[in-house]
């Protein structure tokens, strides 16, 4: 069984993964700001007050997981704005980045050491980050951010791979979740079970690829 730490752990698609783990029999540690009923009474070990929007307080947050090794984090909190090219705010565009694209960024690098080899990292992204999949534009913050964070991953799989590490960069689908007020196509329960497929099929071979939880390649 797999010790499993899961970021934005509390609600919509990280508590989702957190319950599918729990079935499988791993260990799952739930991070969050703030907990939920639904995660404390999931099973999960609980660790709260964890912003991965902020730098300063995350290193000694992340502490409570010292010496415990982890065999899969999954990088799932984060936020989401909505700009226009005439209607923005540079404070939402920010915080998304430090959200979206350096938080998981930080959250790896405390937790690097605590990683097993053979490991597995995963960054719940976005396709809206892709450039080719952009068929609408708007949403600069949230585009931005998140075509930031598959940058990241691509770097993370090129400098991990020795380390046995392999990451996963991978789209939950369009997610019916309080973060777009329930108007996805996809429960949370059925992105979840994808997402863990995913995850599962994830080696050193397939390490830095772009996919969609249903398994499509998506372009950059």
């Amino acid at each position: 069984m797999a010790t499993v730490v899961i970021t934005g752990a509390n609600r919509g698609i990280g508590l989702a993964l957190a319950k599918h783990y729990l079935a499988n029999g791993d260990t799952v540690y739930g991070l969050c700001r703030n907990s939920s009923d639904e995660l404390n009474s999931s099973g999960a070990k609980v660790i709260d007050k964890v912003d991965v929007g902020n730098p300063e307080t995350l290193p000694d947050a992340l502490a409570k997981l010292k010496d415990i090794p982890i065999d899969i984090l999954i990088n799932n909190a984060g936020v989401f704005a909505n700009e226009t090219l005439d209607k923005w705010d540079p404070v939402t565009i920010q915080h998304q980045f430090h959200v979206n694209a350096l938080g998981p960024l930080l959250v790896t690098q405390c937790l690097l050491d605590n990683m097993n080899s053979p490991g597995k990292i995963i960054l719940i992204t976005s396709r809206m980050g892709s450039m080719e999949d952009n068929g609408s534009g708007g949403y600069y913050g949230y585009r931005m951010s998140k075509a930031a964070l598959n940058a990241a991953g691509v770097s993370m799989a090129k400098d991990l791979k020795e380390r046995g590490i392999a990451v996963g960069i991978l789209h939950p689908g369009f997610v019916q979740t309080e973060m777009v007020n329930f108007g996805g196509d996809v429960s949370p329960e059925a992105s979840a079970s994808g997402l863990a497929q995913r995850i599962d099929e994830l080696d050193l071979h397939n390490s830095g690829q772009f996919l969609h939880a249903n398994g499509d390649a998506l372009p950059w």
